[in-house]
């Protein structure tokens, strides 16, 4: 183990992460560090994340080495007591390393954001929200096991059964940096349980993942290419919610993008949460336009269709989930659906490094 956390820094370009939180702390101290805010703005960012992930591995590092010293301690004494204790506190470590691990590869601006999330049901029907919500408990379940917290922000429930709709904040450190991955359109093929004849059938859902953007982030909005309408929130929240307009729907004329929240209490309070998500958004086309003018100067074509799924979950006549991406599939359907998604999420970020 002494050998493992001595190799560790290697592993995770301590030299490198180093040097580089050196040189842009020396930058932040130049006197015109804050003629260009929106640059001098990035480059905090970075130097918070870098900080943070340093302060992770050496916290990583003392911990392993106090764990090295029970075990020491243990055998000079030979107390089997402790046993118990070294797994626990082993267990404990390789879990907070191989979350390390992957947040390394996390290199993108927003990565260390929390992330927004929308699941909207696609072709099937009803059995595409029924799709939807398991989806939704899919993703809450993998927030839980990882410590994230997740928060409705707005939901639209289908007529018989399911999701149509639902967008949630999951906050913590890197939680768009994991998520991201999951952006796309996921299949589902089963026998339907709103199928009396027992057929087989295939549902479509999408799900899009933005980071959220704090005060920090400028992206210019005319209040004129807005349009706002307020509604009775739909959710739960009691009688309160239900009696008064505080839902919020925000729409942005120019491009045609809806955003809508109903979980405060208030209607500023939505309107304000309304407001990041349409700046996520916004945020998002613009980088994703100029990735499209990127590909078309390199000659690349990318098929955007809805068909066009990144991940496959199979429950009859097999049971399968593959990612078409990277080629990972696991066979264990039910593992899948309650969370335990990470090695597809380590999958995509080990083939996101190597482009």
């Amino acid at each position: 183990m002494k050998r493992i956390s001595k190799n560790w820094g290697i592993h995770f370009d301590l030299p490198a992460m180093k040097k580089e939180l050196e040189e842009l702390e020396l930058r932040a101290s130049e006197p015109e560090f804050w003629n260009d805010t929106e640059n001098s703005q990035k480059i905090l960012q970075r130097t918070k994340n870098l900080q943070n992930k340093l302060g992770n591995y050496q916290q990583l590092v003392k911990d392993c080495e106090d764990l090295i010293t029970l075990v020491e301690l243990g055998l000079d004494e030979k107390d089997e007591t402790i046993i118990e204790e070294v797994n626990t506190g082993f267990e404990d470590i390789k879990s907070r390393y191989e979350r390390l691990r992957l947040e390394t590869l996390m290199k993108g601006e927003y990565d260390a954001n929390n992330a927004i999330i929308t699941l909207h049901a696609g072709a099937g029907g009803t059995e595409a929200m029924d799709w939807v919500q398991m989806l939704f408990r899919m993703y809450t379940r993998w927030a839980e096991r990882n410590g994230f917290t997740v928060r409705v922000l707005d939901m639209l429930d289908g007529e018989e059964a399911g999701i149509k709709s639902v967008t949630a904040q999951i906050t913590g450190d890197y939680a768009y940096g994991y998520l991201r991955s999951e952006k796309g359109v996921h299949r589902l093929v089963r026998i339907s349980p709103f199928d009396a004849s027992g057929r087989r059938h295939t549902s479509f859902a999408s799900m899009e993942v933005m980071p959220e953007l704090d005060d920090s982030v400028t992206v210019e909005i005319n209040p004129d290419d807005i349009k706002m309408d307020v509604y009775r929130s739909s959710g739960a929240g009691g009688q309160h919610v239900n009696k008064t307009s505080t839902a919020v729907r925000l729409t942005h004329i120019p491009t045609g993008i809806v955003v809508a929240c109903q979980n405060e209490r208030s209607q500023l309070q939505n309107r304000e949460t309304a407001m990041k998500m349409l700046k996520a958004k916004l945020l998002e086309l613009k980088e994703k336009e100029q990735a499209e003018k990127l590909s078309q100067i390199q000659g690349e074509q990318k098929d955007i269709a809805w068909g066009n799924q990144i991940r496959s979950y199979v429950f009859c006549p097999y049971t399968l989930v593959k990612d078409h991406r990277t080629g990972y599939e696991d066979a264990n359907v039910q593992k899948v659906m309650d969370g335990e998604i990470d090695e597809f999420i380590q999958a995509y970020l080990s083939m996101y490094k190597e482009k």
